[in-house]
């Protein structure tokens, strides 16, 4: 056993490559245990595939306690009930409790669907947040498809992940067209943001022109700078507004499936901690992924608190995306490291983007390098490559939860696209 205990908390994107990635770095010189609810890692970017039925949820699915066990990482699915920083310890769901010497926050965040009424699983509209919901979802699809309404796509207020509403109205256009029933299926995305493709970034290169121009040809109709008020059995209560954010119009839009995002806050066990989480439950976190208040803490991920990128009528988050996830856990692992070396930390994760946002036939891809503005790179293309290289993604990261690699997926990629744009850009080779 090693000479420190870290516990990572979440087994999610980024707590699964982070326990990984610290057990490498660290070489033995501490015992890694991470605290998951549940013993599976679902590869949450293959959801909206789930909701139309072209992925079974088994086929993006590890079982980890024994992927975790290969590389002598201590794994518990009993799940977390309160992070106890003053102690040291994470008390868990069956009343014990973890004692730490480091903790690695990734919980990733809890689901608001109860601030609006009627909103989310439990209520009338479909969510492909976890890959439960998404399965619930494929089987209210199958109902629509044999008795075609319409469909309300997109995202509600304060939502911070936008991508994932886009690809699933495109999706949806995708899979009703081969279906033969698109024009039986009149479709809307409703949307917080001042603009399509803002995407809580504002805006990726070319996003703007490239989405609306997809959505266009698509024949999706689309409300931006809108909030949902409310949700009955088939009727989405939602108001536009203006840019001071005064009542503009209100829509009751009609639907036979729906689904938007909600917004997200931190987990219970980590909620109403003064110095360690802010009023929402985000992680409050320095610029090498560590608490100020708890400097034995780091955190990474969507359950970190990131400020928007600038004032919009309504509230619009910032994503944390798959490469700056991926940073961040590097960071800390290389931070640890350096603490077990008897040093400071000095690695700071680069809060740069990459997205591949599938649309079923197609889609497009951006570089965003810092992600939020101004820039250096600032970067969106549009091809069928983007279908493409989102199944390869599939198949390596959940190759690599397997195996329990530790490579960074997203720095190769945007390496490899970045030296495309240089090189190529203007000249329609896809990378």
């Amino acid at each position: 056993m090693g000479d420190s205990q870290i516990v990572v908390l979440g087994a999610g994107l980024g707590g699964t490559i982070a326990a990984y990635e610290i057990r490498a770095a660290l070489k033995g010189k501490a015992q890694v245990t991470v605290l998951n609810k549940g013993d599976d890692y679902w590869f949450v970017p293959s959801n909206p595939w789930v909701a139309v039925g072209w992925r079974e949820p088994e086929a993006i699915r590890v079982h980890l306690p024994p992927a975790m066990a290969r590389h002598g990482i201590a794994y518990s699915g009993v799940g977390a009930a309160k992070v106890h920083p003053e102690e040291n310890r994470v008390e868990l769901l069956d009343g014990s409790s973890i004692s730490y010497d480091y903790l690695v926050i990734a919980t990733g965040p809890e689901l608001a669907f109860d601030e609006i009424p009627g909103f989310g699983p439990a209520g009338h509209t479909q969510s492909v947040c976890q890959t439960d919901h998404a399965k619930r979802a494929h089987d209210a699809f199958e109902e629509l498809c044999a008795n075609p309404r319409p469909i309300v796509v997109g995202a509600a207020q304060g939502a911070s992940c936008y991508g994932p509403a886009y690809e699933m109205a495109m999706v949806l256009d995708t899979e009703l067209k081969r279906r033969n029933i698109r024009d039986r299926v009149p479709m809307t995305f409703v949307t917080p943001e001042p603009y399509i493709g803002h995407l809580g970034l504002d805006g990726v290169g070319d996003t703007k022109s490239l989405l609306e121009s997809e959505m266009r040809n698509r024949h999706i109709k689309w409300l931006t700078n809108t909030r949902v008020k409310g949700v009955e059995d088939g009727v989405l209560h939602a108001e536009e507004v203006n840019e001071d954010g005064s009542l503009k119009k209100a829509h009751d839009l009609d639907f036979g499936w729906a689904m938007l995002l909600p917004a997200f806050r931190g987990v219970d066990a980590v909620q109403g901690i003064a110095g360690l989480s802010n009023p929402r439950g985000f992680i409050l976190t320095d610029k090498h992924q560590r608490n100020p208040a708890y400097p034995n803490i780091f955190a990474l991920g969507v359950c970190i608190a990131i400020p928007p990128t600038g004032p919009t009528p309504l509230p619009v988050g910032v994503p944390k995306t798959g490469f700056m996830i991926e940073s961040m856990v590097t960071a800390i692992a290389q931070n640890l490291k350096q603490l077990h070396d008897g040093e400071e930390p000095s690695h700071e994760a680069t809060w740069n983007a990459i997205c591949l946002a599938d649309f079923g036939d197609g889609g497009v891809a951006f570089v965003a390098k810092p992600q939020i503005p101004p820039r250096n790179t600032n970067w969106s293309a549009h091809g069928k490559w983007v279908h493409l290289a989102k199944i390869g993604f599939e198949k390596y990261f959940l190759r690599k939860v397997r195996r329990g690699e530790s490579e960074p997926f997203y720095e190769s990629l945007a390496l490899h696209v970045l030296g495309v744009k240089k090189l190529r850009l203007g000249t329609g080779a896809r990378p």
